[in-house]
């Protein structure tokens, strides 16, 4: 449990048990614990801040645990924050458990304030999760926050020393690190399976853009100004925020990714998995590129990386492509062979062969560097979050761990969005000696969004 809960859990327990010597009570199955719910101190209370589809689906998994009781749920949006509690009540309903504890909250510093939740699940744009993650760290309350973590470098280095300062545990959303492809993949790289690393190529869709949507009728029961947060004030649009309460009625992929104001695109959204596993591979968890490289062209491809000091390369250039392989391999659904086209995944070209890893498949040229292979068990992200919650040790995708890794996309971005050549210090979290590049690691917030101090 956590530090900040603990002692007055324990407290409740031992002033409980003094009643008992005192005189009879009758204790009920909630305080006790069954197989439907765990007892107080062995449960995790939670609150959902952002309610989309991706945080719908960890509602879904995390309210029907045991040792988990969901007690708030907040978004802006009120369809959506209705349909929250109506869906977790009808499942603790269905459980047999109570029911009558969950509320709604439109503002998330609210629910942050209550200090009967012991941790946050983060499901708001990529815009919102630096500010919110940094006050959930100030009121004690351990995290999950989805990917990719930060809009900016300079969000991305704030909300490591703010999880650091308040000793949280926090799990970043980037849930291939808990996927046995991926595992393979690095495992074969870091025991030098294919030599040395020389190239890596990464799959993941192109930029984002300025916003241009025109202005609509804004829905009612929607609070856009506070939706829109940090960015530059405008109108409504559908496509940002959808009027829809039901994820199954909207699209999957977030309107708003496509926009700078927002989101730095397909960039960030599979750079955060893809450059994450690129990092992690060349075991630079704790580091990153030096230097920045601007495509050649102008198709959205082509920006350039180059690592130095890996142990598994002494000088790697990452390069962001369209297509990432090409040849043969077997149908994920058929088990066939056949003629393989890859826009999305990650190629590592080493000295002495090949691979090619994405959520489907695992190749390798030659075919024998991973012949015979066997999947890894699988860790389930979530529950290593709170598994670590328990032992206040850091998860698979820890704070420092995300936060690098968005900034590869960050960096990445800047090349195309400047089309300039950049050398990066990734230890001292700057451009050495440039000032303009470094005014471009943060940008302009509205003046009630600023970043709290830490």
């Amino acid at each position: 449990m956590p530090n900040r809960s603990s002692v007055t859990r324990r407290d409740f327990v031992k002033s409980t048990a003094a009643l008992a010597v005192a005189a009879p009570t009758i204790i009920s199955a909630r305080a006790l614990g069954s197989d439907k719910i765990a007892s107080p101190s062995n449960r995790l209370t939670l609150g959902f801040i952002g309610i989309g589809k991706q945080a719908s689906g960890h509602l879904d998994a995390l309210s029907g645990r045991a040792d988990t009781e969901v007690l708030a749920v907040c978004d802006v949006h009120t369809g959506r924050r209705e349909r929250a509690r109506n869906t977790t009540e009808a499942k603790y309903k269905k459980l047999e458990r109570p029911t009558n504890n969950i509320q709604e909250y439109k503002t998330y510093q609210d629910l942050l304030d209550r200090k009967d939740i012991d941790a946050v699940v983060i499901g708001v744009p990529d815009h919102w999760h630096t500010i919110i993650a940094l006050n959930a760290a100030k009121a004690g309350k351990d995290i999950y926050c989805e990917k990719p973590l930060t809009l900016t470098i300079h969000e991305a280095k704030a909300i490591i020393d703010g999880v650091r300062k308040y000793d949280r545990v926090f799990q970043t959303g980037s849930q291939q690190r808990s996927s046995g492809p991926f595992h393979l993949a690095v495992n074969y790289i870091r025991d030098g399976k294919i030599g040395k690393i020389k190239e890596v190529w990464v799959g993941v869709g192109t930029t984002s853009k300025p916003c241009d949507l025109p202005t609509e009728e804004t829905p009612d029961g929607i609070d856009f100004d506070q939706w829109l947060g940090q960015a530059p004030e405008r109108g409504y649009n559908d496509i940002l925020c959808r009027r829809a309460s039901e994820p199954n009625e909207y699209p999957f992929n977030p309107g708003w990714r496509d926009y700078r104001e927002f989101s730095g695109g397909y960039v960030t959204d599979w750079g955060a998995h893809h450059f994450d596993i690129t990092q992690w591979a060349l075991d630079m968890d704790h580091s990153g590129p030096v230097e920045v490289l601007p495509p050649k062209g102008h198709d959205g491809y082509g920006a350039q990386l180059i690592y130095r000091g890996s142990p598994v390369g002494d000088e790697i250039l990452v390069t962001h492509k369209n297509v990432v392989y090409e040849g043969e391999g077997i149908d994920p659904k058929t088990k066939e062979k056949k003629r393989i086209r890859e826009t999305n995944g990650i190629q590592f070209i080493g000295t002495e062969g090949k691979i090619f890893v994405n959520r489907s498949m695992i190749l390798s040229e030659p075919d024998s560097i991973i012949e015979g292979h066997k999947e890894l068990a699988q860790v389930e992200h979530r529950q290593n979050w709170l598994d670590c919650i328990k032992t206040r040790q850091k998860p698979i995708c820890d704070v420092e761990i995300g936060a690098r890794s968005v900034t590869v996309c960050h960096l990445v971005n800047l090349a195309y969005w400047h089309g300039r050549k950049l050398n990066w210090d990734p230890q001292k979290w700057e451009f050495p000696g440039d000032a303009e590049a470094n005014e471009w690691r943060d940008r302009k917030r509205r003046e009630k969004y600023q970043l709290p101090e830490v």
